[in-house]
């Protein structure tokens, strides 16, 4: 094994050489359980064909050679080393440890001024970035990691600057407004240069990775010309070790005019630009989902989408220009983009950020770029906070301090309760508090965020028994000593202005704790895929979006419980495949992140089959048998049934997208298409089986649908016979009394019959034959009949004006002694109010809904200030009444009633302490944190201001 170049660590190259051999040989058994590998480890071998070594396979093995011989090696060792001769190769190359040395701007604070104002008025990113250079042109924005110990700051103005510049050249190059621009650049300076260049071009951006390493080439560039077709790119933006490859991708798509560098589009600059100002309805970018189950598709995201969806979540959680975020993640995908650095430059955060490459080769420079800079805001995917668990020694992180760390999203990626409970205990020591592990809910379609907790707080785990979930999906809470359940984390609430819901296979909503298809609407969401009007007509329902995931709701939490297209429906169960797939992983013997559960379906008998496909190191056939058995076993634990097949593969079989997803329609493809050399089933013995296994559990599953229609029409046609007897009765009986007894009796009868339970807690706070206000929550048009039977006899419903304009409810409210206020004309408003005071003078209860309206998205809105004045000024007593299960049976704008139980619980009377304002203002806050304790939903008060 001839080596060509003296070893500066004190030893011949040749001895140099075979450690490395023997480091990789000791890594290979372990993969392999033990193993000898089956033909000897040279140098020259293919890291990747012939050793089965993936990223983090490569991630360990360059951590074990810097530990052996003390050395630091360069951080792009991971991209560029092919063979065990690359690594040894940069070995050679390498600095000792001793004299690494830590740059004196890494360990250095950013201590910044805070912005007191924002730029709320700007309609674009470029006029973000104009504002910001307006007003604090050398703030400094961006802190790049160069490399592991250098950084480079760079301002507003600096920013601007050079995009300019670039824009220019891109003119020159005859860009015109509205043409797509690839950038295929890491995290680097010219990236952010690039990107605003483009956008000050007036053109489209359109962000794709750069190749990681040489081997990789053929799949980049399948991937990339699907994308670069689609979007019709005319220019290419790469660096200069790219252009070989950017070339032949040029051949593939033949828009592309040009492959140009950054330094190229400098020297092209010349004279202002004229490309006119760009509007809010414009592109901003496009953002190409990953590919995880199908071919990419461009996410058309305008201006307006982006603003509107940072805004919030900055409004959201808090955030403000002294905070500072810290980040590694790629700036070509929708997480790193917007979610970090769009919101970054919108609130004036100063952003420290690496590239991920910096990251996978040594988590720890992760959390100790949060140490240095006291970070406050840093996200991440589940499989970071799992890298930081196993991948890092405790001597590694000595002095590290994680205490300002204020707030880490995790997003993504399906998020594991486990991973939350063993990251958080392993750095509590180090200053990280639990209530800083945020879970998160977004995807490209919404921008970035959808979900998010509204408060700091724990992460919300909700325990689940499995076998009503996999055969009915229903969410039913799991006692404290079953072991049969699922944990599903809580991903918050819907950003202030956009609605989410659940429905059915009819589109139908289903009520709380019943598991659906998510779907979702708000300014954020796009209008749908470039040049792809066939997905854009299958995205919207309506107008909602389709997020293609499966959910349930609890108090206006959103619980994913997997993707739809992913589901596995067998003999009855729904089946979702991550959970599996996870559990086949922990196997040893079973690559970890290199399993897929996928469906295929069987023509013959109608239903589908579950295929496990799995990949190991082991080459012997028994070991092969053994963990197809060991998958069975498990898959029999897991679910009651074992795969209809276990495909035992080599390395590399199960195919990924770019940021490590399984792609599981593409493994349904590979094996539907005979491709993975696995031996099936035989056709009849599959028909058999499942018929024999699944007609009871269908039935049951389309039983469900049928009973949910039955309901709604029986509940529709009970309302239908007893709605015209009692108006009628109303109508005519001759005082106030027998109206309101002939109300609470049809009330009564409409419980009865449909079978809804009704329980009333805290009867006995109702003064006695005292007047009162009463105020509730308001959330489904069934409140008002349920309060008809909680409020005392002598009550006047106070309710909005419009409701005069509808002769059967004026003639039905009138006869009950209803007081009506005008909503929208002031002046009348406020002699409605003088008049409702002065009947609450009189000695008359009044019952109020003081959210004014009801809304069909769970939580608790502001309350208006009309039945605390009145309260005040008659000097009567506020009774806070909760109202709950309302809204899952018969939510607003819905006219589909459904299953399910209610509650009224009647809090202690609040008296008003004084007569003015102030007086009235801490009757309702008082009243609001009654209800808001009780009716288990989020406080929407604090992110509407």
């Amino acid at each position: 094994m001839p080596v060509d170049s003296e070893s500066p660590l004190g030893r011949e190259p040749e001895q140099t050489a075979q450690s490395v051999l023997n480091v990789i040989k000791e890594l290979v058994k372990e993969l392999r359980q033990g193993q000898e590998p089956p033909e000897p480890i040279q140098l020259d071998c293919d890291f990747d064909r012939d050793l089965g070594f993936d990223s983090l396979a490569r991630a360990e093995l360059i951590q074990r050679i810097e530990q052996q011989f003390k050395v630091n090696l360069p951080d792009q060792t991971l991209a560029v080393i092919e063979t065990p001769r690359d690594l040894l190769r940069e070995l050679l190359h390498a600095e000792s440890q001793d004299t690494a040395l830590v740059s004196e701007q890494i360990i250095r604070q950013i201590k910044l001024g805070a912005v007191e104002s924002a730029p709320e008025q700007m309609e674009t990113l470029q006029q973000v970035l104009d504002w910001h250079v307006k007003e604090h042109p050398d703030r400094p924005h961006l802190y790049v990691y160069q490399n592991a110990d250098q950084v480079t700051e760079i301002s507003y103005r600096a920013l601007r600057d050079e995009a300019l510049r670039i824009a220019s050249g891109l003119v020159k190059q005859d860009v015109e407004p509205g043409q797509c621009i690839a950038i295929m650049l890491p995290t680097s300076n010219d990236y952010f240069y690039s990107f605003f260049g483009i956008l000050f071009a007036r053109a489209i951006p359109v962000p794709i990775y750069p190749p990681a390493r040489p081997s990789q080439i053929e799949d980049h560039l399948k991937r990339h010309a699907r994308i670069l077709q689609n979007s019709q790119v005319r220019i290419l933006i790469t660096v200069p070790e790219a252009k070989p490859l950017s070339q032949l991708l040029r051949l593939q798509v033949p828009s592309i005019q040009a492959v140009v560098t950054v330094p190229e589009l400098r020297q092209a600059a010349s004279g202002p630009l004229s490309t006119g100002d760009a509007q809010s309805s414009d592109i901003a970018f496009l953002q190409y989902t990953s590919g995880s189950t199908g071919n990419p598709k461009g996410v058309a995201l305008t201006h307006a989408n982006l603003l509107a969806n940072v805004r919030t979540m900055g409004r959201v959680v808090c955030v403000d220009s002294t905070d500072v975020f810290v980040s590694w993640l790629p700036v070509y995908h929708d997480m790193g983009l917007i979610g970090t650095w769009f919101g970054s430059l919108y609130h004036a955060i100063p952003l420290v950020i690496m590239s991920p490459l910096l990251f996978l080769s040594k988590p720890q420079r992760w959390l100790w770029a949060i140490h240095h800079h006291r970070g406050t805001l840093s996200p991440a995917p589940n499989f970071a906070y799992e890298l930081c668990i196993n991948k890092i020694d405790d001597a590694e992180l000595e002095g590290l301090d994680l205490s300002t760390w204020r707030l880490s999203w995790n997003g993504a990626e399906p998020v594991s309760p486990s991973t939350i409970r063993r990251f958080t205990e392993r750095f509590a020591k180090y200053g990280f508090r639990p209530e800083t592990m945020s879970p998160v809910y977004g995807l490209a379609e919404c921008s970035v965020g959808l979900t998010f907790p509204t408060s700091v707080r724990l992460p919300l785990i909700e325990r689940i028994r499995r076998e009503p979930m996999e055969r009915f999906g229903r969410a039913i809470t799991a006692a404290a000593d079953e072991t049969d359940v699922m944990q599903i984390v809580g991903l918050g609430q819907p950003l202030p202005g956009h609605q989410i819901r659940i429905v059915d296979e009819f589109g139908r909503e289903l009520p709380e704790r019943e598991e659906g298809g998510l779907e979702f609407k708000g300014p954020s969401a796009t209008q749908g895929y470039y040049r792809d009007p066939e997905k854009t007509q299958q995205l919207f329902h309506g107008e909602w979006l389709d997020t293609g995931d499966r959910a349930f709701m609890v108090g206006g939490e959103l619980f994913i419980t997997g993707r739809s297209k992913d589901i596995i429906i067998r003999a009855g169960r729904n089946i979702h495949p991550h959970e599996l797939e996870e559990a086949v992983c922990n196997i040893p013997g079973i690559r970890k992140g290199c399993v897929a559960a996928f469906a295929s379906h069987d023509s013959h008998s109608g239903t589908e089959r579950l295929i496990v496909l799995a990949e190991t190191r082991e080459t012997d056939k028994v070991q092969q048998q053994r963990l197809q058995q060991e998958v069975n076993n498990l898959s029999l634990d897991l679910l009651g049934s074992p795969p209809d097949e276990v495909v035992i593969a080599p390395p590399h079989t199960v195919p990924k997208t770019s940021s490590g997803k399984i792609r599981r329609a593409a493994c349904k493809d590979l094996y539907e298409q005979n491709k993975l050399d696995a031996r099936q089933r035989t056709v009849w013995w599959q028909t058999l089986r499942l018929m024999m296994a699944g007609i009871n559990p269908q039935l049951r599953r389309y039983w469900r649908i049928v009973s949910d229609f039955s309901y709604a029409a029986y509940m529709w046609l009970v309302m239908a016979v007893l709605a015209p007897c009692v108006w009628c009765l109303v109508a005519v009986v001759p005082n106030k009394r027998w109206c309101w007894s002939v109300a609470r009796l049809g009330v009564r009868l409409l419980i009865l019959f449909t079978g809804t339970r009704v329980t009333m807690k805290g009867k006995e706070n109702l003064p006695d034959n005292t007047p009162c206000i009463l105020v509730a929550n308001h959330s489904s048009y069934l409140d008002g009949l349920i309060m008809a039977l909680a409020a005392p006899t002598e009550c006047n419903f106070v309710a909005k004006a419009e409701l005069l304009k509808n002769p059967f409810a004026r003639i039905f409210l009138s006869r009950l002694d209803t007081e009506f206020v005008e909503r929208f004309d002031m002046q009348k408003g406020v002699t409605d109010a003088r008049r409702i005071a002065a009947n609450a003078r009189n000695n008359r209860s009044l019952f109020f809904f003081p959210e004014g309206t009801l809304y069909r998205m769970p939580g608790l809105h502001e309350f208006h200030m009309g039945a605390f004045i009145a309260a005040v000024d008659g000097a009567l007593p506020v009774v806070p009444i909760t109202l709950c299960g309302t809204r899952s049976k018969l939510r607003g704008k819905s006219l589909f009633p459904r299953r399910g139980d209610i509650s009224v619980t009647i809090g202690k009377p609040l008296t008003p302490q004084g007569t003015d304002w102030n007086a009235a203002l801490a009757l309702r806050d008082q009243a609001r944190a009654e209800i808001l304790s009780h009716c288990g939903e989020p406080d929407l008060a604090h992110i509407e201001k």
